[in-house]
């Protein structure tokens, strides 16, 4: 009974650790690469309407916010996905612009310059813009998960070569984490 749950625990530890080591000989992850890679995966799994992967980053009490203010469920998020009401040919972070932030050990956000195009199902119109997103994570028992995001209005005209400006300036304990 009791090497039975050793190996619970150690099977546990094991499997809540696993997500921070990278693959081969290198040093484990960073909090913040950890996060920039979950983020990435996330903006991944919007493009692509996978709503089951979705489903796992998000955290439970999830909510968005808008540029014009509307506020979007986890719930309705999840079923605009599985439901496919957008078809997006792109809707990925421009490379360079995403900045993960840590706020002691169980807080942390990401900003990033994101890139949609795509169509809207329910009456084919297609649409291009980008806009700038501020997403927020929280450490849980069942590892980070997003929390909250807020989106910025559309950005008029062409982006700059760097995608940033005199707002990407560092402030705090931040990193340009590339995702792994």
């Amino acid at each position: 009974m009791h090497n039975r749950l050793l190996l619970g625990i150690a099977t546990l530890a094991t499997t809540l650790a696993a997500p921070l080591i990278l693959a081969g000989d290198q040093a484990p992850a960073t909090a913040a690469q950890v996060i920039a890679a979950l983020d990435t995966e996330y903006q991944a799994a919007v493009e692509r309407n996978d709503w089951k992967v979705m489903d796992r980053i998000l955290h439970p009490d999830f909510t968005l916010v808008l540029g014009n203010g509307t506020v979007v469920s986890r719930a309705e998020l999840i079923a605009s996905a599985r439901d496919a009401h957008i078809v997006y040919e792109k809707q990925v972070e421009e490379p360079g612009t995403q900045t993960v932030r840590l706020y002691g050990d169980e807080t942390a956000t990401v900003t990033a310059l994101l890139w949609l195009k795509g169509t809207r199902m329910q009456d084919q119109s297609r649409f291009e813009y980008r806009l700038w997103f501020t997403d927020t994570y929280v450490l849980t028992n069942d590892g980070w998960k997003y929390a909250f995001g807020q989106a910025s209005t559309r950005l008029q005209g062409p982006p700059t070569s760097a995608g940033r400006g005199w707002l990407s300036q560092p402030c705090g304990r931040s990193s340009t984490a590339p995702a792994t």
